[in-house]
């Protein structure tokens, strides 16, 4: 049987990427219109939540009608490629509920990216997180299959992105390991990029990549889904790397850095409280993406949770690595928070998201950053802090904030 020739609808997702204003240049254009996204996607469809309450999520087949399959491949959509970091659409029987593991993203963010890299001809890219092994054809197609390195974590997913992008042409470099280290034995790269969030950016990736070179990759320093943002840094000759947020973007966390949700008597793990008091920011500030990517920054490594009983909603912050809390509830206008364990969630995100609120809400954007062997820094205006774990400072013609999350250094 002859199968559809997607070559149409290849140069109409081109269209809509160029006229979205993502794709820009005329070598990455013809990537998109020539690599078959079809071949390296089977995939979820997200349906409505059951009886349960739980989503459910419905293996699409070619098949069944390629036709209509292959207009979903060309949706400008991210796709749920894997539940519970081994079911994937081939292997489910039917609906099912799970937790999403693996995705391939959404081409505008996919091509965004590439586009940021900034590449020239015969540049040589470590990518982390081959994925469904597309957007390394993408790579591939722009620079030269062996001038590409992808590192995927999944001994499956890998195999998966390997198969595809060999029946594609392109035998590049794949590797399957823990991209966090990176892949020394072909360092240094001219850009690396990650296709998954982050807590911080790994030294061993600023080894890795040449004074000079780029560094392109989603940094959320906590475990949420969203206020997270794209940094872009150019690695120096002292071995340090410094750039900037330059957007928004999204990705499914680093499969070492993933957090098990909470669950089970979340009261309890709230019981013991050092100090109560009232405050004025509503935690419901954090549902926007600014604040939340604040809010990660002053606490680092804090799960957000709410719940609710006897009709009264509880927020919940819990750093379950310090054995801190924060609660949150109601009070008329206030909010009244409780905290207990070594560190004040609390007081640290209030801090923040309040400096940030007086200094006139800069978009996030304005964020800088710089990474060293010993810590990352952040700030936003003002010049970069080097000796305090967090600092604010308001006044005269520039306002800043600042933290330095300091870290064992990861070497390769």
């Amino acid at each position: 049987m002859t199968r559809p020739d997607s070559t149409t609808l290849r140069h109409g997702l081109a269209d809509i990427l160029e006229q979205g204003g993502v794709l820009k240049t005329a070598a990455w254009r013809k990537a998109v219109e020539e690599v078959p996204r079809e071949q390296f996607l089977r995939f979820f469809f997200k349906d409505a939540p059951g009886p349960d309450g739980h989503l459910r999520y419905t293996p699409i087949s070619p098949d069944t009608n390629e036709e209509e399959w292959l207009a979903l491949v060309y949706r400008n959509e991210t796709w749920v490629t894997q539940l519970d970091d081994h079911v994937t659409a081939d292997t489910a029987d039917g609906p099912m509920t799970g937790f999403p593991t693996s995705s391939s993203t959404m081409p505008a963010t996919v091509v965004g990216m590439n586009e940021a890299l900034d590449v020239e001809d015969g540049m040589t890219v470590l990518e982390i997180g081959t994925g469904t092994g597309y957007s390394t054809a993408l790579l591939c197609h722009r620079l030269g299959e062996d001038n590409v390195t992808s590192v995927e974590v999944d001994p499956e997913v890998a195999r998966r992105a390997d198969d595809a992008l060999e029946a594609t042409g392109y035998s590049t470099w794949t590797v399957t390991g823990d991209g966090l280290l990176g892949h020394p034995r072909r360092a240094p790269y001219d850009r690396t990029i990650a296709t998954c969030a982050l807590r911080r950016i790994p030294y061993s990736w600023v080894r890795q990549t040449k004074p000079g070179g780029i560094i392109l990759a989603t940094l959320g320093p906590s475990s949420w889904s969203y206020g997270t943002g794209l940094a872009k840094l150019t690695v120096k000759d002292d071995g340090t790397a410094e750039g900037r947020i330059i957007g928004l973007t999204s990705f499914m966390p680093a499969r070492a850095e993933a957090v098990v949700p909470l669950s089970g008597d979340l009261a309890a793990r709230a019981a013991y409280a050092d100090t109560e008091r009232k405050t004025s920011l509503s935690p419901d500030t954090l549902n926007d993406w600014m604040p939340a990517f604040l809010a990660q920054l002053a606490a680092p490594g804090a799960q957000l949770v709410r719940a609710i009983s006897d009709s009264r909603e509880t927020v919940y912050l819990f750093d379950t690595g310090r054995e801190a809390f924060a609660a949150l509830t109601a009070d008329g206008d206030q909010w009244n928070v409780r905290q207990g364990g070594p560190v004040a969630i609390w007081d640290a995100i209030e801090e923040a998201v309040t400096a940030w609120e007086k200094a006139g809400k800069p978009d996030i954007t304005s964020v800088r950053m710089a990474v060293t062997r010993d810590a990352h820094a952040y700030w936003i205006g003002g010049k970069q802090i080097t000796n305090d774990q967090r600092s604010y400072w308001l006044g005269g013609k520039e306002s800043a904030l600042r933290w330095k999350h300091s870290h064992p250094p990861l070497t390769a």
